[in-house]
């Protein structure tokens, strides 16, 4: 990008305040659920009939400056909540301090009135950004276990592998260009039961952002998107805990207040072991000798003073199998996460709020093989500890200027042994660094500015990049707004994917030669709010891919290469157009999405160097989610999705040799183009069924049952195709779920 642009961006940085809202007064403070205490982010606060508005950030904490004196009416919203309204009158040059708490509202009483939100006062329907609450994601049909990512996956622009995975496909990225944080922690492997489970529990989870696209300059690091999830800080107000029990998985949640803050423990175990056991007594093929995955999140909150607050997370989970395979072949899988977040957060005056959060994160998988007696394992790890620190200063009410930096120390190791000798070993050491600058420029039009510059150093291979960003927002109307926003992304990592086992997956970094990842992204939309409660995103985007490395495919054996002939160096682009219509409130409620999408691929040895759809590339995608609420104590959930049928290589003819020395009886396959054909279209329906209440009267019961794929669409997975011992190649059918599967699980709140 030309360094003039560039220069740009750093002048919008640096704007200065004007000096006469340096002597007007100001209203700041934290929003709270008045049930549990927590702190509501990205909640909307503004002054009725002024152009004064702000939303809470990451803390739940607000900040309204430059006001004028005079009598004023307070008015704060969130998805889901009451809306608070509170006047207030404030002298010349008057601070004031003013927490609030929202009242969660039945959606489905009669007699509820919801106000439609104006699209210009949602500081959470940025450019790209979604968010999904826990409720939603308890709520939605899932395949035997409420999941996060598999909740994600219903969204427009996102795409999944197949049933049984959880990895996200993001505006034609791969899982690996989609940045993961956990309260500030990078995940590197978020996944259970060899991905079909992302590894983040549901009732642990307080707030799930996702970035879409062009993400701000305060995230980097991946050039795809970014999934940016805060465990709950517990309930501040009482003793509450939650039990649920399903065919797959348990779980249990427990949450209170102390003296000086709250607390929150969570724990979910599979629950497979006696199904397996009754499989193994069949003498049931491919049945695990032994499997089980579990996971534990906690977090504790300090309040060290009113303006100074202190939180330590945790978070740690691990899958073991024990699976034989052919009578003298057995694999051994362990493997798992654990991350640690401490999180200092001061306002060290009403202009300016500080963050600092130290982080550790560790990814291992250390699976073994035995055949015929003898063993092969590996020991794959990643270990990340960082150091973050953010900056927010509020200089007057049009001006928001946002300052950090991040780095850290990560190392990757991989060492392989067999027969007891150790066959391979690759220890990777690297630190990384990076500093970003963003403004906000709001002005009382209805015009806002996003301005940022992201600066990145990575030591292996000594690179440093810069990256620009920039997004506007005009607010035509009260319930009509327009977004545009630019970007440019660096990405110094690459994982290598095992199609069986996400336990296997390893990640590498750039080297000598081995030049960082990048790509530009151009997104636009439209954001409008309609009659009845209705809104309506329409999103467009083009996005580039560059110096893509992955492992070679054709590299038998890496021992004694040149790191940097390890890859291959490809390039990709992918453009599309989204479509959300939703309605949040009301006994009918849901959304329908639509994706219309395209992505391609180009590596040197691949498809004659010309540009292929790689398998999750769908044209189209419909998903629909519907919430009927059948009175106080019933409520019917469905989901329908629809999807273009994934690319894939199919034979297209066979042949057999006749002549000696190479006469052959079975046939050869002979291949068409790289992924030139398509699968059948893929649909499927899901449906829930909630009622609750009260359980014998000590505790709130949720009982949920639930079919998954209700009419029995037989969605094809993969072809095998295999010669047999005839002068043909037949094709075998490998569906993916292909009956429908039911579900039972009970939760008690207490």
């Amino acid at each position: 990008m030309p360094r003039y642009f560039e220069l740009g961006f750093v002048l919008l940085l640096l704007l200065p305040g004007t000096s006469r809202a340096q002597n007007r007064g100001s209203i700041s403070g934290f929003v709270r659920d008045v049930e549990a205490g927590e702190t509501l982010l990205l909640a909307n606060v503004v002054l009725e009939g002024t152009g004064f508005g702000s939303a809470t950030n990451d803390a739940g904490y607000y900040t309204l400056t430059g006001l004028p004196a005079g009598e004023f009416v307070l008015r704060v919203s969130f998805v889901g909540y009451t809306v608070f309204r509170q006047t207030l009158a404030l002298g010349t040059d008057e601070h004031v301090r003013r927490d609030i708490e929202l009242i969660p509202e039945d959606l489905y009483l009669d007699n509820v009135t919801v106000e439609a939100e104006r699209v210009g006062e949602e500081e959470s329907r940025r450019l790209g950004l979604t968010k999904m609450s826990t409720a939603q994601i308890r709520q939605l049909p899932a395949i035997l276990e409420p999941d996060v990512f598999r909740s994600l996956q219903l969204l427009p622009g996102i795409k999944a592998a197949s049933d049984y995975s959880s990895g996200l496909y993001i505006r034609g990225g791969t899982p690996d260009q989609t940045l993961i944080l956990l309260d500030g922690t990078t995940v590197y492997n978020p996944s259970h039961f060899f991905g079909f489970f992302s590894t983040f529990n549901p009732d642990a989870i307080k707030d799930v952002r996702l970035f879409k696209g062009g993400f701000p300059a305060e995230y980097g690091g991946r050039i795809g998107s970014v999934i940016d999830i805060h465990n709950k800080d517990g309930n501040r107000n009482r003793f509450h805990g939650r039990i649920s029990l399903g065919l797959l998985a348990s779980r249990i949640l427990l949450e209170g207040p102390y003296r000086r803050g709250s607390w929150m423990i969570a724990f979910r175990r599979s629950t497979l072991d006696p199904i397996l056991a009754a499989l193994r007594k069949q003498d049931i093929d491919g049945i695990p000798d032994r499997f089980y995955f579990f996971d534990w999140n906690a977090k504790i909150n300090l309040d060290l003073t009113p303006n100074d607050k202190l939180s330590l997370s945790t978070y740690s989970g691990r899958d073991n199998l024990n699976l034989p395979i052919l009578e003298d072949t057995r694999i051994i899988l362990p493997y798992g996460n654990r991350t640690i977040s401490a999180n200092w957060t001061r306002i060290l005056s009403i202009r300016t709020f500080t963050s600092v959060t130290l982080t550790s994160s560790r990814y291992f998988s250390k699976p073994r093989f035995e055949i015929a007696s003898t063993p092969f394992s590996r020991d794959n790890t990643v270990d990340d500890v960082s150091l973050k620190v953010d900056i927010e200063y509020l200089p007057n009410e049009w001006h928001n200027l946002k300052i950090g930096g991040w780095g850290g120390l990560i190392e990757f190791r991989l060492e392989d042994h067999f027969d007891g000798r150790q066959s391979f070993l690759s220890e990777i050491e690297t630190g990384y660094a990076s500093l970003y600058a963003q403004h906000t420029y709001k002005h009382v039009g209805g015009l806002s500015v996003l301005s940022g510059l992201r600066a990145a150093y990575f030591g292996k291979g000594r690179y440093f990049r810069v990256e620009p960003r920039f997004s506007l927002e005009y607010a035509a109307t009260e319930n009509m707004l327009f977004q545009i926003g630019a970007g440019r992304y660096h990405q110094f990592l690459t994982l290598i994917t095992n199609e069986a086992f996400a336990g296997f997956d390893i990640w590498l970094t750039t080297g000598e030669g081995v030049q960082p990842a990048f790509g530009d992204q151009l997104v636009g939309g439209v954001k409008m709010a309609l009659p009845s409660g209705l809104r309506l995103d329409a999103e467009a985007y083009y996005r580039t891919m560059q110096d893509l490395f992955v492992l070679d495919p054709f590299l038998s054996d890496a021992a004694g290469i040149r790191y940097a002939d390890l890859f291959q160096i490809g390039r990709g682009y992918a453009y599309g157009m989204e479509l959300f219509l939703e309605r949040s409130t009301g006994r009918l409620n849901g959304f329908v999405g639509y994706t219309f999408s395209v992505t391609r691929r180009r590596f040197p040895l691949l498809n004659d160097n010309r540009y292929f759809p790689p398998k999750y590339d769908r044209t189209h995608d419909l998903k629909i989610v519907v919430n009927i609420g059948l009175g106080r104590s019933w409520t019917l959930t469905s989901s329908w999705i629809y999807a273009t049928g994934q690319a894939y290589t199919e034979p297209a003819s066979y042949y057999v040799l006749v002549n000696f020395p190479f006469k052959s009886d079975k046939p050869f396959a002979i291949i068409s183009p790289f992924n030139r054909a398509r699968l059948p279209d893929y649909h499927r329906l899901d449906l829930s069924v909630e009622r609750s209440g009260r359980f014998f009267g000590f505790a709130d019961y949720t009982l949920q049952l639930q079919v998954i794929n209700a009419y029995m669409r037989r969605n094809i997975w993969f072809y095998f195709f295999d010669s047999g011992d005839t002068d043909s190649v037949d094709r075998t059918e490998v569906p993916q779920i292909p009956v429908p599967i039911p579900n039972i699980s009970l939760t008690l709140d207490f």
